[in-house]
C-alpha cells in the first residue's frame, strides 16, 4: 500500500510539472508578443467584425411610430408618422394622414436627424424617438 502511496505522489508532481510546462507554452510572456501572439484566424476575425460594424452604421435600425387624430371629427388614432432612420440620422418620415373619406400618405427624407421640408409635431415626435 505504502509503495501504491508514493507511486501516485510521483506521479501527481510529473503531471504538475507536464502542466506547468505547458501553460507557459500557450501564456504569452511579460515581455511579450501580446497581441501579436494571436493565431492568424483572430486576426481575421477581428477585421471581420470590424467591417460588420461599419456596415451595421447604414443599417435603417432606429424605427419610431407616432399614431394620433388629425381631425377632431375622427377618433382611433388611424393617422399615423413613422420615422425610419440610420445611426447617422439619414433616411425616411413616412405619415398617413386619414380622414373621413380620404387617406394621404407623404414621404419626407431626414439628413442628420433634420429635415429639408416643415415637419409636422408628430413627425419631429417620431424622430425624436427613434433617436438612440
Amino acid at each position: 500500500m505504502l509503495v501504491l502511496s508514493v507511486v501516485a505522489v510521483v506521479l501527481a508532481a510529473l503531471a504538475c510539472v507536464l502542466g506547468g510546462l505547458a501553460l507557459r507554452r500557450t501564456t504569452p510572456r511579460a515581455g511579450g508578443e501580446g497581441v501579436d501572439a494571436l493565431p492568424e484566424d483572430v486576426h481575421g476575425l477581428r477585421q471581420e467584425v470590424a467591417a460588420l460594424k461599419a456596415e451595421n452604421r447604414d443599417a435603417l435600425r432606429h424605427l419610431s411610430v407616432v399614431r394620433y387624430d388629425a381631425f377632431g371629427d375622427v377618433g382611433g388614432h388611424l393617422s399615423w408618422s413613422l420615422a425610419v432612420l440610420d445611426d447617422a440620422g439619414h433616411g425616411v418620415v413616412l405619415t398617413s394622414i386619414h380622414g373621413r373619406s380620404e387617406a394621404r400618405t407623404y414621404a419626407k427624407s431626414v439628413a442628420g436627424w433634420t429635415c429639408e421640408q416643415q415637419l409636422s409635431p408628430e413627425e419631429d415626435e417620431a424622430i425624436e424617438h427613434a433617436r438612440p
